[in-house]
């Protein structure tokens, strides 16, 4: 959860992201401020890289992202590698 937490943290200190709901556990979901077709190019860019795999769902009729950062062996400097690989793809899609 803790991971998670640290995640949450970096999307709300990105002006480009939000967060969509509570993260009281370890799945965050997220969104670019860009909109819709933002957020599908994004996950999809991101899921062919093969660096990071994320999942969406639909929150207020809005495309929103999922990240967990629950599997065991995850360790803090895979969740930074996957969100400055976030990061990095956003600025290609906005």
């Amino acid at each position: 959860m803790e991971l998670a937490q640290q995640f949450a943290g970096w999307v709300k200190a990105d002006s480009r992201f939000e967060l969509a709901a509570p993260v009281p556990l370890n799945l965050v979901c997220f969104r670019h401020k860009g909109g819709d077709e933002v957020n599908q190019g994004l996950m999809d860019r991101l899921n062919r890289s093969g660096d990071l795999y994320l999942t969406h769902t639909k929150l207020a009729g809005r495309t929103t992202l999922r990240f967990c950062a629950g599997q065991t062996n995850t360790e803090a400097r895979h969740v930074e590698r996957a969100w400055k690989r976030i990061q990095e793809e956003a600025a290609h899609v906005a």
